[in-house]
C-alpha cells in the first residue's frame, strides 16, 4: 500500500537552491528524493539525540573528533 502524498511549496534562497542542485548532481538524485532522504536522516539523528546519543565526525587520518551540536 502506498502512503498518501501531499504537496508543499518550498522557497529557497539562491544559495540554498544551488546547494540542493549540487547535492542532487553528486548523488544522482532528484530534488524530491534528496529532500526525502535528508528528512529521514534528520529524524534518525533527532531520535538518537533524544535517547542521549551524540554525533561526531572523525578525521580518518588524524583521528580528531568534532561533536555535532543540533538546535
Amino acid at each position: 500500500m502506498t502512503a498518501a502524498k501531499r504537496t508543499m511549496t518550498l522557497n529557497l534562497t539562491d544559495a540554498e537552491m544551488s546547494a540542493l542542485e549540487d547535492l542532487c548532481a553528486k548523488k544522482d538524485m532528484s530534488k524530491t528524493a534528496l529532500l526525502r532522504q535528508a528528512l529521514r536522516l534528520y529524524q534518525m539523528i533527532e531520535l538518537r539525540f533524544e535517547e542521549g546519543d551524540k554525533l561526531f565526525f572523525e578525521n580518518d587520518k588524524t583521528k580528531e573528533k568534532a561533536e555535532i551540536m543540533m538546535l
